[in-house]
């Protein structure tokens, strides 16, 4: 790590993560590299090197990131609302997901090669932020359903975060994708990000 303060390492990471955040707007994982994200920050690609030493790093920084916002989202619910239906709950959180389109986005495409191309430190900031989402959800159930139990609110958790990386796949067909299921005959119904955790969450909580 460079020496400096830590209010410039702190903003030298950033500016590599919203660079690489960037160029996932219009590119391919596969596409990014160290040198594309140098091109883009305000200092020399070498650089780079003495906060991330992969890429994947980068993207893993830029995942924790995202799972901290929703973390805020899902704290600040909470916050707002005394009690909540089971509809309510479920619209929200749909609500919460909804905006976080480059969450599952990056889920769902390279979860396993971030964290096989990050050094342990790297991965267990990382860890701290997903467990941190798991507790938070699980803060959410015990509020607003207490009648849950135990049982009912680690199912709701162990099947929800799974499904996860899978809604934006889902969510989000490419024309060419669209093409090959109407020749191959697949009966595929789009579904919004909105839609898709609404019905899981609402089925999730049952009656």
């Amino acid at each position: 790590m460079p020496k400096g303060s830590p209010e410039l390492t702190e903003a030298r990471r950033e500016e590599i993560i919203n660079a690489c955040e960037k160029l996932y707007q219009t590119m391919s994982f596969k596409e990014i590299t160290i040198k594309e994200i140098g091109n883009v920050t305000s200092f020399t690609r070498t650089s780079i090197y003495n906060y991330f030493q992969t890429k994947e790093e980068i993207f893993l920084a830029l995942l924790q990131r995202e799972y901290e916002l929703w973390i805020a989202d899902l704290e600040r619910i909470m916050a707002e609302n005394a009690t909540l239906t089971k509809d309510a709950f479920a619209d929200k959180l749909a609500h919460s997901l909804e905006k976080r389109a480059q969450l599952l986005k990056i889920m769902s495409m390279n979860h396993y090669d971030m964290e096989t191309g990050s050094r342990p430190e790297h991965l267990a900031a990382f860890k701290v932020a997903y467990g941190e989402s798991i507790r938070t959800v699980e803060a959410c159930l015990d509020k607003y359903f207490p009648e849950m139990t135990v049982a009912q609110k680690r199912d709701f958790i162990y099947t929800f975060f799974p499904f996860m990386f899978g809604i934006y796949p889902y969510t989000y067909v490419t024309e060419k994708q669209r093409a090959a299921m109407e020749e191959a005959g697949v009966n595929y119904v789009f579904m919004s990000i909105y839609e898709i955790v609404y019905n899981c969450a609402r089925t999730l909580l049952g009656e």
